[in-house]
């Protein structure tokens, strides 16, 4: 005939210890009761292990009664991740982007005629903030209008070696992306087009004043 030892205070521990450990959530006392041998002293195994996982980076903690481990509350910072969430751009600042991409230097009233319709105040305040766009400088025209060129963020973000990788209209056209009418003036850009006789630089510190507003159009 065997004889069943009933698991010492030490043993009891380690059990209690293993499930805290591998539950998906905290446990009761009854909980964990449930499964140790019948008379296992759950609340003594619990105050051991608090007493010995107390300033630890790892502790014991009672939450609506039921225990769990948790990380140590001044060790907190180390499990802070910092993530960067990309800005989705609307469907009006994409198309606004293309048409500085394709026409630029550009100003706003010329993307407005191409586009066919006002840009949103914010539009262009997103872009020049994401860094997609820079003010290229003034046109020598009345009013002396600001325009607008792609940065080189422009470049990398669409792994661009130069404005001439951009496609040109046939490629577009191929890919069902234009339709056969084209607007007035529209080619494959030419950085360098815009030379010093058609435009004046941007003063440092001068810059268009937008709203912040960067809802979509």
């Amino acid at each position: 005939m065997s004889v069943k030892f009933a698991p010492d205070e030490a043993e009891i521990e380690r059990r209690v210890e293993a499930l805290l450990f591998a539950a998906a959530g905290p446990l009761s006392a009854t909980e964990m009761a449930s499964r140790l041998p019948e008379g296992a002293d759950v609340g003594r195994a619990i105050a051991t292990l608090r007493a010995r996982y107390e300033g630890r980076g790892v502790e014991l903690d009672c939450v609506a009664d039921r225990w769990r481990f948790r990380t140590a509350a001044d060790l907190s910072f180390l499990m802070t991740e910092t993530r960067e969430e990309p800005r989705r751009l609307s469907k009006a600042a994409l198309e606004t982007l293309a048409i500085i991409a394709y026409h630029q230097p550009v100003t706003r009233a010329e993307i407005e005629s191409v586009r066919g319709v006002s840009i949103s105040r914010g539009t262009l305040d997103l872009l020049l903030e994401m860094g997609f766009v820079r003010l290229r400088g003034r046109r020598r025209t009345p009013g002396r209008p600001v325009t607008y060129a792609t940065a080189d963020r422009f470049l990398e973000h669409f792994s661009l070696a130069s404005l001439y990788d951009l496609p040109g209209a046939a490629e577009m056209k191929a890919a069902g992306l234009l339709d056969l009418s084209l607007p007035v003036g529209f080619e494959v850009p030419d950085p360098s087009r815009a030379g010093p006789d058609e435009e004046d630089a941007i003063e440092p510190g001068e810059a268009p004043e937008f709203a912040q507003d960067f809802v979509g159009d």
